[in-house]
């Protein structure tokens, strides 16, 4: 794998040609437009952004050339746990299921984002793929190399040039070099193999997908839902493929990584009108609380962060900046929805993020939050929109739990 390292791969799409680039190492932000399929050079900086001998460490037999029958993942089952074995023989058995491929799927947060990232076998799971990432075998060589596969959707979030992935906001959290750019099955935005998902604390297979061959997929949602029980969702992927979303059922939010998913755990939620979501009550119950804090007040968070929730504002006060906050301009806390005009869970939605001086702190500009409260948040595990590259200056969120004594 060693020599294809920044080397970009073409592969014909219909009538046109998508860009899926073995990506180099290193990078830089770029403005929010770039991606892939653009202007990627595959320049190959001297240092890697993941070790040699950390890609090496999590390597597994490479899966070979594609062979047999490729299939549409017509259903993705997402369950709070891993689902049994004996689980996914009766769907594989039921009468209509042409092919089925465990995964597991979890979120991470990425700048105010929730970010889906399987944990797959290249060999079984790229039969799901689009033919363009099925077909190109150094993705899937890479994957099982050690490195992660990105959607060209998530890619240009990153910004054109980027090739890591870091997993999470505090400095702890896991960086993965990013060895492919490659469209995935719809809910899910990043791959890595097996290995790297054991040591990343992500459920092994919690999820299915699930072709139904000729049948409409709509005739085996029933079935496979009295399999899987209430606590797993079975979504439609024609649904999510035009909406982003199966919103006609219930969800399931699996977080990992970056040191903070016991703050966050797993539930279930639907989806309600004008982009907000409902949570199930015993999560809300459990996680969610309201406490008056110093300087702005009652604030509704995940329970877990209040102790250096306060302990923040307590220093921002003790250090005579209390006016750089103001409590009238604060936007709140625990505010569960998605991103607006998308169907990606916000970082709110866990309750770990705040929107403090909303007026003069708005996306995409420098704002004018005081940098003297900006380093106390960052002292106390919190990082700051405003060095997002597309900045948030109003928005504070947990990176990692930190022991307040």
């Amino acid at each position: 794998m060693g020599g294809t390292r920044g080397r970009r791969v073409v592969a014909a799409v219909g009538g046109g040609v998508l860009a899926l680039a073995l990506a180099a190492c290193g990078g830089a932000d770029a403005d929010p437009g770039g991606g892939p399929g653009t202007d990627r050079t595959g320049a190959v900086p001297s240092t890697p952004a993941v070790s040699t001998a950390t890609a090496t460490d999590h390597a597994v037999d490479p899966p070979g050339r594609l062979t047999g029958a490729r299939y549409y993942a017509d259903l993705l089952v997402v369950s709070k746990h891993d689902l049994p074995a004996s689980v996914v023989q009766r769907i594989k058995r039921l009468r209509d299921v042409a092919a089925v491929e465990p995964i597991g799927l979890s979120q991470v947060t990425l700048e105010n984002r929730a970010v889906n990232v399987a944990v797959v076998d290249p060999a079984g799971y790229r039969r799901f793929t689009p033919d363009a990432s099925a077909t190109l075998q150094e993705a899937w060589d890479r994957v099982a190399g050690g490195e992660v596969a990105v959607t060209p959707e998530l890619a240009k979030r990153l910004g054109k040039d980027a090739d890591e992935l870091t997993l999470g906001s505090s400095a702890a959290a896991p960086t993965l070099h990013i060895g492919a750019y490659a469209p995935q099955v719809e809910q899910v935005d990043a791959v890595v193999n097996r290995s790297w998902g054991a040591d990343l604390g992500m459920p092994e297979s919690n999820a299915l997908l699930v072709n139904t061959g000729l049948a409409a997929p709509v005739s085996l949602r029933g079935p496979i839902e009295r399999i899987v029980g209430d606590d797993a969702s079975v979504q439609r992927q024609d649904t999510a493929a035009r909406f982003g979303l199966d919103t006609s059922v219930q969800q399931t939010a699996v977080f990992t990584g970056g040191g903070i998913a016991e703050a966050v755990g797993t539930f279930n939620y639907t989806v309600l009108g004008g982009g907000r979501i409902a949570p199930e009550p015993s999560w809300v119950a459990s996680h969610i609380s309201t406490r008056t804090m110093p300087i702005i007040g009652s604030m509704t968070c995940n329970t877990a962060i209040f102790p250096q929730l306060e302990a923040a504002l307590t220093e921002v006060q003790a250090r005579g900046l209390a006016d750089e906050l103001h409590p009238s301009e604060y936007a709140g806390c625990y505010v569960p929805r998605f991103i607006a005009g998308t169907t990606t869970l916000s970082n709110h939605s866990f309750g770990l993020a705040m929107d403090f001086n909303v007026p003069g702190n708005q996306r995409g500009t420098v704002g004018e939050m005081d940098r003297g409260v900006v380093s106390i948040f960052e002292k106390w595990g919190f990082s700051w929109g405003g060095t997002w590259r597309y900045t948030d200056p109003m928005h504070f969120e947990l990176a990692a739990l930190v022991a307040v004594r």
